[in-house]
Order: structure tokens, then C-alpha cells, then sequence
């Protein structure tokens, strides 16, 4: 029993996975479309909307040193995931990379997980999508009806369309092909990237020095349910803030960091890169320098604007210059922001496609949605389901309880993968690396460390919603990823047994 729980599938088998025509995707991007899919999906929900949230209720304008502390959290993970992307470029990204080093019932785990960070990211960003969508129509004085933003509390339903209306759109362009979503990425990439550098370069005129004082609010008392990580602190510090202080920039830190997700979701494309080895890395690695620089100096320039407990929570940049008398600005932060976050939504859609499409091709889900479409080579099937789902999901759920619960999802794979390099490296020390991580096992130590230090900063309620999925997850695996996995039906223990020959693919 433990050992079927625990068998593993051989890097060569996962490779060889890839070349069946009926579950093989094309490859079609560059270092270059990678680089822009990491860029359109780094850059979106936590400066145009996650910013002001944080500054607000948790670090003050060392919401800055929030950005830096989740962006060096994000760098080592990044140094384990180029690694894993360049050595086995198979749709996945950490589900793949477990099984292949782990086991079967934890890269069940982390798919699980994954289907959840995926799900609930584009849910997220299309809600902040629809708040910028509707401050531009309220601009031009056109008002969506309560019940058809989400928030009708009267009549105890609340709707919110737009949101909706996004994700659907997004799943036809994804069904229709890669390159497409690629070259609409790159346009709509360049619009973001110029009206964040408008933010940048505008907003530095009206920084306020007073602003900025205190840069570090003072901490406040622990309420109940809060930080799982405040017990720890207490006992090691003699006090434990859930806001604000010293404490309060980690907890900004384990919020903010879901603006960082987008290099592991490059990593779930590595299948339909023509170049993974030389290709991966670069556009994880440059993907997440270029949005931590642009992060740290927006969360500068818009805490300088406006003081931090006056930020709006929807639609920070855009309502600090409305704040200032400068309306024409915040017009086109809220358009650049709007279309930028389609971006978001169309990465974090497709990262999670792959990954449901990589499990079934497994068996661990029904092998009915592995099949590509015959003209556009894309797994059609669960992406028009999954769409479908996230568009319900989009309407109903508020944004921070879906914020909170997408980062734990993504912090537990960068555990995941950091543990997967170490051991891989002992077992398969035979494959080639295009990529190496260097000073292992200790850059994928401290990885695990300070991942495990931003999960401990969420709320408590965040864990318990986590558990609740997590339990799901087992009793699907057991009822029926078990039975139906490709290594259970064909009896192999791949890592035993020396690997099946070239094109010979069970």
C-alpha cells in the first residue's frame, strides 16, 4: 500500500508522456513569450489592487519592504522551479515535478493544490478586474445595478457580471490556441507595463514627505483569529502584532505575495516551449526581476501620494490620483489596469488548465480531458469546464477571502519544489541540467524556511479553509486517482524497473 502511495514516474517516462499525439501540445513560445507571460501575470493584482489593502490594514507605507521581503521569498523558489522546468519540460509544473521525485499520493497533493491556487487567482484578478471596469463606467456616469456587482445586500443576492463575462471570453481565446493568447499577452503586457511606469514617473511629482510618517505604524494587540505565526513570535520576541509594526510588513508580505505567482505558472508551460532548457530560466528568473523593481517603486510612489489610511482598497492607484485633483491620470490607471488584468486572468487560467490536463493524462483524473483538440492542439475540454467553473466562483465570492486562500496554495507548492530538487539530486544525479540551483541542498533549505514563515503569517481561517480542500483532495485520490493511475494500470514501478525503450510508450 505505501509503496503504490509513493511511486514515482521516471523523468524519461514523463517526457515520452509529451509525444503522444493525442496528449501532445505545441510548441510554439520563445524566452521572450515566456518572459511576457510572467510579466502579464506578476503585474496586475498586487500593485493595481492588493497595494492599497495592505498599506492600509497592515505595513503602512513599509508596504515597500513588503514587496522586497515576498520577492526575495520568491526569488529562491525560482532558482528550484528553473531548475525543475529546464530538466523535465512537462505540463505541471510542481504536480510534475513531485511526481518525479516524491511520489504519486504527493504530487496528488500539490495538483490538488494547484487546481486550487489557479482556480481562485483568476477568480480574484477578474473580480479586481470588474472593480476597475466599474470605476471607469461610474466615471462616464453609467451604473451598474447592485445586484449585478456582487454587492446587493438588500435583496441578499449579488451578482457580479463582469467578472464573469471575463473568464468565459478568456476560455475561447485560450481554446483557440497558444500563440494567439501569447500575441494578445505581449500587447496587452506593454499597455501595463507603460501605465505602470505613468505611475511611477507621474506620481513621484506628488509625493508628500509627511506621507510617509510613521513609515512603520505602530503595532496593534492580537485580535482573536488571528496569524497562526503570532504564537511563534510571542514566544521567541515576547510579542506578537497582527498589524502594523515590524510583524505587520510579514503579514503584508504573506498577502502581497500572490502578486508574485506568475513565474510558477511560466513553469506550467515548459511542454509548449520550443527551447525549455535554455528558455525556462530565463523567463522565470527575468520575469520576476523586472516586477519586483516595478512593485517596490509603485508601493513608494502611491503610499508618498496619499497617506496610508486613506488608500482605497479597490482601486488604490487609480483613487490616489483622483485624491490629488488629477483625474485624467486616474482615468488611464483605471484603463491600463483594467486591460492589464486580463492578462492576469488568462495566465493564471491557462497555468491552471495545465495542470488538470497533466493529471489527467496520468489517470489521476479522467483521462476524458486529456484529449488536445485535433486543430488547435489545446486541452479544450477542461479549460471550457474549469472557465465555466472559475466564472461562477468569480460571481459570488468576495476578494480577500479568495486572496488569502490562493497564497497558501501557492506557498505550499514552493515547499514542494525545493524538496523535489534536493531529491532528485540524490536519486537522478545522471540527468542532464541545463539550469542548476546553486549552494543546494542549502539555497532549497532556506527556500522551505521562509516559505514556511509567510504561511504561518496568514489568517487562521485561511488554514481551516485549506484543510477543508486538502481532505477533499484525499478522498478523491482514494476513490479514484488510486485505481486509475497510468502506473497502477500498467503495473510498472518506474524507478525499480529500468525504463521502458525509446518509443515504446505504455
Amino acid at each position: 500500500m505505501s509503496s503504490a502511495l509513493f511511486r514515482t514516474k521516471n523523468v524519461e517516462q514523463s517526457i515520452r508522456d509529451t509525444e503522444e499525439p493525442e496528449h501532445s501540445l505545441k510548441k510554439s513560445l520563445s524566452a521572450l513569450d515566456l518572459t511576457v507571460f510572467g510579466v502579464g501575470v506578476i503585474i496586475g493584482t498586487g500593485i493595481f489592487v492588493l497595494t492599497g489593502q495592505v498599506a492600509k490594514n497592515n505595513a503602512g507605507p513599509a508596504v515597500a519592504l513588503s514587496f522586497v521581503a515576498a520577492g526575495v521569498v520568491c526569488a529562491l523558489a525560482a532558482l528550484c522551479y528553473a531548475e525543475f522546468a529546464s530538466t523535465v519540460p512537462v505540463a505541471g509544473s510542481a504536480y510534475t515535478f513531485s511526481y518525479a521525485s516524491l511520489g504519486e499520493l504527493p504530487a496528488w497533493i500539490i495538483g490538488w493544490d494547484l487546481v486550487l491556487e489557479f482556480a481562485l487567482g483568476t477568480a480574484v484578478v477578474a473580480v479586481g478586474w470588474a472593480g476597475y471596469i466599474r470605476s471607469l463606467l461610474d466615471n462616464a456616469g453609467w451604473h451598474l445595478p447592485a445586484y449585478l456587482a456582487g454587492r446587493d445586500g438588500a435583496h441578499g443576492f449579488g451578482f457580479d457580471i463582469l467578472a464573469a463575462a471575463l473568464v468565459l471570453a478568456l476560455t475561447g481565446i485560450l481554446v483557440l490556441g497558444m500563440k494567439l493568447s501569447a500575441r494578445i499577452t505581449s500587447v496587452v503586457v506593454a499597455i501595463k507595463v507603460a501605465v505602470v511606469l505613468i505611475v511611477i514617473i507621474a506620481g513621484a511629482f506628488f509625493i508628500r514627505g509627511e506621507n510617509y510618517k510613521p513609515f512603520v505604524p505602530p503595532a496593534e494587540p492580537v485580535k482573536a483569529g488571528g496569524n497562526l505565526g503570532a504564537p511563534l513570535v510571542q514566544l521567541m520576541f515576547g510579542w506578537a502584532p497582527a498589524n502594523f509594526g515590524v510583524m505587520g510588513i510579514f503579514t503584508a508580505a504573506s498577502v502581497v505575495f500572490f502578486a508574485f505567482i506568475g513565474f510558477d505558472i511560466v513553469a506550467t508551460a515548459a511542454e509548449e516551449t520550443r527551447n525549455p532548457q535554455r528558455d525556462m530560466p530565463r523567463g522565470i528568473l527575468g520575469s520576476l526581476l523586472i516586477c519586483t523593481v516595478l512593485y517596490v517603486a509603485v508601493s513608494i510612489v502611491v503610499t508618498g501620494m496619499q497617506k496610508y489610511t486613506r488608500l482605497s482598497v479597490e482601486a488604490p492607484l487609480a483613487d490616489a490620483f483622483k485624491a490629488i485633483g488629477h483625474p485624467w491620470y486616474a482615468g488611464v490607471i483605471s484603463f491600463g489596469a483594467a486591460v492589464g488584468l486580463t492578462t492576469v486572468c488568462l495566465i493564471l487560467l491557462l497555468g491552471q488548465t495545465r495542470v488538470f490536463f497533466a493529471m489527467s493524462r496520468d489517470g489521476l483524473l479522467p483521462r476524458f480531458f486529456s484529449r488536445v483538440h485535433p486543430k488547435f492542439k489545446t486541452p479544450h475540454r477542461p479549460t471550457i469546464l474549469l472557465g465555466v467553473i472559475i466564472a461562477i466562483v468569480a460571481g459570488f465570492t468576495s476578494l480577500s477571502e479568495l486572496a488569502e486562500l490562493v497564497n497558501i496554495g501557492t506557498l505550499f507548492a514552493f515547499v514542494v519544489v525545493a524538496i523535489s530538487v534536493i531529491i532528485l539530486r540524490k536519486t537522478r544525479p545522471d540527468l542532464p541540467r541545463a539550469f542548476r540551483t546553486p549552494w543546494v541542498p542549502f539555497v532549497p533549505i532556506v527556500s522551505v524556511c521562509a516559505t514556511l514563515w509567510l504561511m504561518l503569517n496568514l489568517p487562521a481561517e485561511t488554514w481551516l479553509r485549506f484543510a477543508i480542500w486538502m481532505a477533499i483532495g484525499f478522498v478523491v485520490y482514494f476513490l479514484y486517482g488510486r485505481k486509475h493511475s497510468r502506473l497502477a494500470t500498467s503495473g510498472q514501478t518506474p524507478e525499480k524497473a529500468p525504463p521502458p525503450p525509446a518509443g515504446n510508450v505504455p
